[in-house]
């Protein structure tokens, strides 16, 4: 399916070839998001070894994206928008999923049991924050339907404020209740990494607000 795609960008107008491949990235952000979740709500080891092997492919795949995104700029004179808002976005959308690749990674490397009401509800939040910026990303090919943009872009600013809340919270109750400092260093770069996944998604929130003012 992937070489088929392929073979249809070749014969798509240049400047379309960028809604195809953002859409593409932004579909892997979500699938990712996905991914991080079930990582969290796996209680085996193994098990979510396998998820994460999932996870870092699929960051693979969208560096991959990312690359024929840059590729494309520095090739076609035709964009559908700012020549530096496509490498911004292009950017942001890269930022993360690297996060959320390290966030899954931290898990089973710290062997942290993430059943921890901080580390779920964070993932929660990145899995609903991923979704709405793969809204966003899929309704620029068409920006006559502001509206979808504009709420996918509030819910992502809301979503951040609750993450800080949230990471603010966790980190309260981990030096209540964690007796053993190690497991509180663990936690703790765990909890950070997982709220600057949200911040990333409000990076590249602004960016496609930028974008939408320019061009609505």
């Amino acid at each position: 399916m992937r070489g088929f795609n392929a073979i249809v960008q070749l014969f798509m107008p240049k400047d379309k070839v960028f809604y195809s491949l953002f859409e593409e990235v932004a579909d892997g952000v979500a699938g990712m998001g996905e991914l991080l979740k079930k990582v969290v709500r796996e209680p085996d080891y193994d098990k979510r070894t396998v998820l994460i092997a999932r996870v870092e492919e699929q960051e693979h795949i969208n560096d991959e994206f990312t690359h024929r995104i840059f590729t494309e700029l520095g090739r076609n004179f035709i964009t559908p928008f700012d020549r530096e808002d496509i490498h911004y976005l292009a950017s942001a959308l890269d930022d993360i999923c690297d996060y959320i690749h390290a966030a899954a990674k931290k898990i089973n490397f710290y062997k942290v049991d993430p059943n921890d009401p901080g580390i779920q509800k964070m993932a929660d939040l990145i899995e609903q924050s991923a979704r709405q910026i793969q809204g966003a990303v899929k309704a620029l090919r068409n920006m006559r339907d502001m509206r979808t943009i504009t709420d996918a872009l509030v819910r992502v600013t809301h979503i951040e404020n609750q993450a800080d809340d949230i990471f603010d919270m966790s980190i309260d109750r981990l030096f209540e209740t964690e007796p053993d400092a190690k497991e509180v260093i663990k936690k703790r770069d765990i909890y950070q990494v997982m709220e600057i996944v949200t911040d990333k998604c409000e990076d590249a929130s602004n960016v496609i607000e930028s974008i939408i003012i320019k061009y609505a």
